[in-house]
């Protein structure tokens, strides 16, 4: 599995990143802009991610507004449904402002933090990311 972690606080990022990484491939950015620039270029690359997992509150671009973007980005390249990355917003936001819009956006889960390994695992098993136990 490739996935990408952006997060903006050093040790969420490190957490999800340490939990992603028995997984496969795991690659970080610490803004919204960032988010945009490495997801463009791994659909460039051809080596499209497989799970994001999104902060709401990130600094240059908030990641409602990654996620609208991802979404252009994939349709862009005839990517959609269930070929798309799958996102799941990581944040500590869980009221319905947040999370309606996020649904709205196709986002594919939302975890509120503090989450831990087994909350994360049970999201990619339903995913359909992984069938390891949790």
């Amino acid at each position: 599995m490739h996935s990408l972690v952006v997060e903006d606080d050093l040790t969420s990022r490190r957490v999800l990143q340490r939990f992603l990484s028995d997984f496969g491939a795991c690659e970080v950015a610490v803004t919204g802009v960032e988010a945009v620039e490495a997801f463009r270029l791994s659909l460039e690359e051809n080596k499209q991610y497989d799970l994001v997992c999104l902060d709401i509150r990130l600094p240059e671009m908030d990641g409602q507004k990654v996620l609208k973007e991802i979404r252009r980005m994939e349709n862009e390249k005839g990517i959609l449904g269930l070929d798309g990355a799958k996102v799941i917003m990581t944040t500590a936001l869980n009221d319905s402002r947040n999370v309606i819009p996020a649904f709205r956006s196709q986002c594919d889960a939302y975890l509120v933090k503090p989450f831990d390994r087994q909350k994360l695992v049970r999201e990619l098993q339903a995913l359909g990311l992984t069938s390891a136990a949790v």
